[in-house]
């Protein structure tokens, strides 16, 4: 007979059930034998509540994260993550609760702050959310996150200037941050850098090479530099990765439309139309490729 597994053999498989199949009922399963074994087996908890957060179980990751704060009350992390349950479950007041709960155990604990300053976003409450975000870099200014969330909220409210300044933070702190280098990104665009936005929506292949909007917006930005040549294949590369992209379609579509307006017959006019028309079963109301195709019809005619 094969000896029975120990509390922390049950754990070991739980976490390697999760790397290989995220969030399946083995894993539930075995984390659950774990704690059978050993009812104080924290990380057994921990683990439970985060795969259950993921699957939007909010009562059942409330139920694992509230016994890990019974079983380490002095823990700042289980107030935290409890915290942002009730966050998911927009009890706000409780959820306010835990995280002042986090700051009495460490004044200094970033992670409090942002996550106040989150339910103050959600509430409302422009002035206390930034004033949060603000203590947040305050008292630990080596933190990506309070920067970012401070620039996605000035980004919200057209304060681009202060946007780019913060994502710029963020990028000093964390190189590879994804989302501040598209964001900012945008914002050159907006600003018609494109040199710059081309170095942030580049860098972000380079660590993403399937972001089909990154790919889009590289050509975007191409076309805007007068390089249609390079704009094309990027909307494609966009497009093989994403195919249900409206903005994608509709870019290549009118690039290809004003590069043979003046030979547009045969199977070209054919691919733009079928373009189109795939772009209006997405989207009925697309006015955009409503007015192309009109015009299409208009070079047609003899």
């Amino acid at each position: 007979m094969a000896p029975k597994k120990t509390a922390r053999q049950w754990f070991t498989e739980g976490y390697n059930l999760n790397l290989l199949e995220p969030l399946s009922d083995k894993s539930i399963a075995a984390y659950k034998k774990c704690i059978q074994l050993d009812e104080k087996f924290t990380d057994a908890y921990v683990n439970l509540g985060f795969i259950f957060l993921n699957k939007n179980e909010y009562e059942k990751a409330l139920k694992y994260f509230s016994k890990v704060v019974q079983l380490e009350p002095e823990s700042i992390e289980a107030y935290n993550n409890l915290g942002y349950v009730y966050e998911k479950m927009e009890r706000f007041g409780s959820a306010k609760q835990m995280f002042q709960k986090a700051l009495q155990l460490n004044p200094n604990d970033p992670e409090a702050f942002v996550n106040l300053a989150n339910i103050a976003d959600l509430q409302g409450d422009y002035n206390g959310a930034i004033a949060l975000w603000k203590k947040a870099i305050e008292v630990d200014p080596s933190t990506a996150s309070p920067h970012f969330c401070l620039a996605v909220m000035y980004d919200r409210h057209d304060m681009f200037d202060e946007a780019m300044e913060q994502y710029r933070e963020v990028l000093e702190i964390d190189p590879d941050h994804i989302k501040a280098l598209f964001n900012l990104g945008n914002l050159y665009i907006q600003h018609g850098e494109y040199n710059k936005s081309l170095e942030c929506f580049k860098r972000v292949l380079e660590l993403d090479e399937k972001n089909a909007d990154a790919w889009n917006n590289l050509g975007s930005i191409y076309e805007e530099m007068g390089k249609e040549d390079e704009a094309i294949p990027a909307y494609r590369r966009s497009l093989n990765l994403n195919n249900f992209q409206e903005e994608a379609h509709f870019n290549l579509a009118r690039l290809e439309y004003e590069k043979n307006q003046k030979e547009l017959i045969g199977e070209k006019a054919e691919e733009i139309r079928k373009r189109l028309y795939f772009i209006l079963s997405i989207n009925p109301k697309n006015s955009k490729a409503l007015q192309m195709l009109k015009s299409i019809e208009e070079d047609q005619q003899p």
